[in-house]
C-alpha cells in the first residue's frame, strides 16, 4: 500500500475557532467606524516592482490576456477604488508570495488591508493600536524612530555610518565576500531582522517609524533632523512585525519614478524586470485623495493571540499539506 498524504490539518479547532472570532472582530470593528468593506482581484495582470518581493506567476489564457499575477497585496486595485470615490475601505483577503516558507511565512496567506481617507500617518497608527490591542487585550504601542531603534540595538546610526563599516557591522552574520554587493538598504535590512526586531514589543507594543527615505515604498517623504525620512510605520509585539503602514504617496510622477528605480534594483539583484501598472498609475493621475493605508498579517495576530511560534498552527492547511 502506498504511503498515504498527510491529509489532517496542521491547526486546532480551536484555532479555527479563533480564527473565526478573529474575522468577525475586524468586521465588527471597522462596521462601528463605517468603512466599507470590498473584494478585489486576487489574480491581476501585473505584480509589483518592489524588489524584495518575488510573486506568482500565474498560466493564465482568456480573452487575449495571456499570464497573471497572484496578488502580493490588494494595494493597487483598492488605491483604484479610492481614485472612483469609494471613501474610506477595508479588505480580509489571501495574497501570495513566492519563496517565502518558515515559521512566521506561508507563501499563502491572510492580509487585512485598510485605507482611511483624511488620515496621516499619525492618525492610523492610533487605529491600528485600536484594533491589535482591542483584539489582542494587550497595552498600547509606543513609538521608537527607526534612527533610534538602530542606535539602541544595532549600535549604529543608519543616517551617518559609511558603506564600509555598516559591511564590517554585518560581519557578525556574513562572511566578507557575501557582503560584496549587499547593498545599503540591505545591510540596514540584515541589521533590522537580526539586531533590532528580537528587541521589539518584548515588553509592550512598539511602532517603530521614520525609516529612510530610500525604504518609502509608497510613502509620502519629510526632512527631519536634516534627513529624509519616510512617513512609514510598522507595529513589533514580542519580536513579530505585524504590519507596515504609509501616509500614501499622491504624485503619479514620483511614483512612476519609484516604480522605474525598483526596476534597475531588480535587474542589479538578477532578478526579472516587472511590468510596471499603468491602470494603478492611471488611477493616481486621475486623482488618489489623501490617505493612509497599512496592511497587516492576520495568521501573524492570530499567532499572538493563541500563542504559538509557528504560522502552521493557525493555518487549516499549511503548504506541505495543501
Amino acid at each position: 500500500m502506498k504511503n498515504q498524504p498527510d491529509w489532517q490539518p496542521t491547526a486546532s479547532r480551536s484555532a479555527l475557532k479563533s480564527r473565526a472570532e478573529q474575522s468577525a472582530f475586524v468586521r465588527g470593528f471597522f462596521a462601528q467606524r463605517d468603512v466599507l468593506e470590498v473584494e478585489t482581484p486576487m489574480l491581476g495582470r501585473c505584480g509589483v516592482t518592489e524588489p524584495n518581493l518575488d510573486g506568482i506567476h500565474a498560466q493564465l489564457d482568456a480573452q487575449g490576456i495571456k499570464g497573471g499575477w497572484l496578488q502580493t497585496s490588494p494595494e493597487y486595485h483598492m488605491k483604484r477604488l479610492l481614485a472612483a470615490g469609494s471613501g474610506s475601505i477595508y479588505q480580509i483577503s489571501k495574497v501570495f508570495r513566492n519563496g517565502e516558507r518558515g515559521s512566521r511565512h506561508n507563501p499563502e496567506f491572510s492580509m487585512l488591508e485598510w485605507y482611511r481617507t483624511g488620515f496621516d500617518d499619525e492618525t492610523l497608527m492610533t487605529e491600528v493600536a485600536d484594533l491589535v490591542c482591542g483584539w489582542l487585550e494587550c497595552p498600547r504601542p509606543k513609538a521608537i524612530s527607526y534612527r533610534q531603534a538602530m542606535i539602541d540595538w544595532a549600535g549604529i546610526d543608519p543616517f551617518v555610518i559609511t558603506q564600509s563599516d555598516l559591511h564590517q557591522r554585518c560581519r557578525e552574520w556574513l562572511e566578507p565576500e557575501q557582503l560584496q554587493n549587499l547593498s545599503r538598504d540591505g545591510c540596514l535590512d540584515l541589521l533590522m531582522s537580526f539586531a533590532v526586531e528580537p528587541n521589539l514589543g518584548t515588553e509592550t507594543p512598539v511602532f517603530i517609524n521614520q525609516y529612510p527615505a530610500s525604504q518609502a515604498s509608497l510613502a509620502k517623504i519629510s526632512n527631519v533632523d536634516g534627513f529624509d525620512v519616510a512617513h512609514r510605520f510598522e507595529l513589533y509585539v514580542d519580536g513579530i512585525e505585524l504590519c507596515n503602514g504609509y501616509w500614501e504617496l499622491t504624485n503619479v510622477d514620483e511614483q512612476r519614478t519609484r516604480f522605474e528605480a525598483d526596476n534597475r534594483l531588480r535587474k542589479a539583484d538578477g532578478k526579472p524586470e516587472m511590468d510596471i501598472d499603468e491602470a494603478f498609475l492611471a488611477a493616481m493621475e486621475h486623482g488618489l485623495p489623501g490617505c493612509a493605508g497599512v496592511a497587516l498579517g492576520l495568521d501573524r495576530l492570530l499567532m499572538l493571540k493563541i500563542d504559538t511560534r509557528d504560522i502552521s498552527d493557525v493555518l487549516a492547511f499549511s503548504l506541505e499539506r495543501a
